[in-house]
């Protein structure tokens, strides 16, 4: 995986004003920290950051940060404040990494493969979308690729189904689904409520004396007085 460089400006003030300010210059608040370095408050280029993390390693792309007046240091992005609904980031934490020891990275799953049981007529659920790995910053994979073509109606893989690659351990629980067939929603049919009136009615009339029983028992009651 190649690195990526990125300027990063130094001195800046603590503080959500001052972050305002610093965003309308153009530039996105960050900080820098890791074993054997202090933390130290930056500013970085909002443009180059985007383009940073857009490349083919996406959040795990390994940024060569060049601190002004300073070093520089191998990080990667670990804490990303995204706006909740413009397309700019908020705030970076870049943590520094060591490029001969294993560090934890979130990658994305692609599903490859028409499912057997799709074309019975089932449905395609994914259960998540991205597995927890440790691997070197190195060789941290851009995808994980899973064959999901022969799996068939009621069927399902796991984490453990996932392809073995050599260097990358998954982290997630062994059993926990990452995708399943299931078969359609049976439709619900429900009675007209005609029917149901009808049948209520039926009832009510069940439980209502003829009227000769209705005379006789008047009669009784009437003889019972005298």
């Amino acid at each position: 995986m190649a690195e990526v460089s990125l300027r990063a400006r130094t001195g800046r003030a603590p503080g959500s004003r001052n972050s305002r300010r610093i965003r309308r210059q153009g530039l996105t608040p960050a900080v820098v920290y890791g074993a054997g370095l202090e933390p130290i408050s930056i500013a970085v280029d909002s443009h180059d950051l985007h383009v940073a993390l857009h490349t083919d390693a996406g959040s795990n792309a390994i940024i060569s940060l060049e601190i002004e007046g300073g070093e520089t240091v191998t990080t990667m992005a670990r804490v990303i404040e995204r706006h909740p609904f413009r397309n700019e980031y908020r705030h970076v934490d870049f943590v520094k990494v060591d490029l001969t020891q294993k560090v934890h990275a979130d990658v994305a799953i692609h599903f490859e493969g028409s499912p057997a049981g799709v074309e019975e007529g089932g449905v395609f659920s994914p259960a998540r979308t991205h597995v927890l790995i440790e691997v070197l910053p190195t060789e941290i994979p851009q995808f994980i690729e899973l064959d999901i073509s022969e799996v068939e109606m009621g069927g399902s893989l796991r984490i453990l189904d996932l392809p073995a690659i050599e260097g990358v351990v998954y982290l997630d629980d062994p059993e926990s689904v990452v995708m399943s067939i299931t078969a359609p929603a049976a439709e619900i049919v429900e009675e007209p409520a005609e029917e149901e009136e009808a049948e209520a009615g039926e009832e009510g009339e069940g439980e209502e004396p003829v009227d000769g029983e209705a005379d006789q028992t008047a009669g009784e009651e009437g003889d019972a007085g005298d």
